[in-house]
């Protein structure tokens, strides 16, 4: 089997956009549940919809796949879940290490879902020495002072961090001089790496003030419709009463013939 030390993804030398590669992940996710309900083929109309993009973005993106389905018939939901794989490197193996296992790192260590993406969580990590040793979701954690050695035994290429804030950038520091060149962060603060390491930031508490925006703007325009429609009540009187009135108040506007 393949290690992700020895095998990158294509995706950047056959010049296809970042915003479609954040797009595929989301194309997989509604093809693989397609492809467990056994449907062969699926339309870009049906596709996007299960995707929450809209069809002609979804065209355009599976033309960077060189993928263009048939007319009449739609897309082989089977064929299009192997090529995606394929484009994401996930039809080989990628040892993964967790680094900081409270909560978090203990939760994503025993999360399914990467097993079946083609992830494999090599080592769990943590600076706690009462940690050392203790079985999370089946694997021993191992201490920090190991890290090195774990992650060139295992050919670790994707480091995930879930340390408090302070104990991230020495984390990421010595992922990378160890040889990690893509990081996973959970923890809440700016990692600082060199070219050519990745880092994708995930900050859900960024992610809820986001929705606590849209939602104080939508308590905002309810509040804006509600006071409309009150002031909006006289005026409906008034035209009922057919006394629409002139720029003096007294004299009707228009007057019967």
């Amino acid at each position: 089997m393949a290690t992700g030390r020895t095998h990158r993804p294509a995706t950047r030398s056959r010049g296809i956009p970042e915003a479609t590669v954040a797009r595929l992940p989301l194309y997989l996710r509604a093809l693989t549940a397609l492809s467990e309900r056994s449907v062969p083929t699926v339309s870009s109309e049906e596709l996007a919809a299960a995707a929450g993009v809209n069809s002609a973005k979804l065209r355009k993106d599976f033309s960077y796949l060189g993928s263009y389905g048939t007319r009449g018939v739609g897309y082989d939901v089977e064929y299009l879940v192997y090529q995606i794989s394929r484009e994401l490197g996930l039809t080989q193996d990628w040892p993964v290490v967790i680094v900081g296992i409270g909560n978090l790192g203990a939760a994503l260590a025993n999360y399914g879902g990467f097993a079946s993406r083609g992830f494999r969580v090599a080592a769990l990590i943590d600076a706690d020495p009462g940690m050392a040793g203790k079985p999370v979701a089946g694997i021993p954690v191992q201490h920090t002072d190991e890290l090195e050695s774990i992650i060139r035994d295992n050919g670790v290429s994707i480091g995930v961090i879930a340390t408090p804030a302070g104990a991230a950038q020495q984390v990421c520091d010595r992922l990378v001089a160890a040889g990690v060149t893509s990081i996973l962060n959970f923890a809440p603060t700016v990692l600082s790496v060199p070219d050519g390491v990745d880092v994708r930031k995930v900050d859900l508490s960024i992610e809820l003030q986001i929705l606590a925006f849209h939602e104080q703007r939508k308590a905002g325009e309810e509040a804006t419709t509600g006071v409309a429609a009150e002031t909006a009540v006289p005026a409906a009187g008034r035209e009922e009463s057919g006394t629409d009135q002139g720029p003096d108040g007294d004299v009707p506007a228009v007057m019967p013939a």
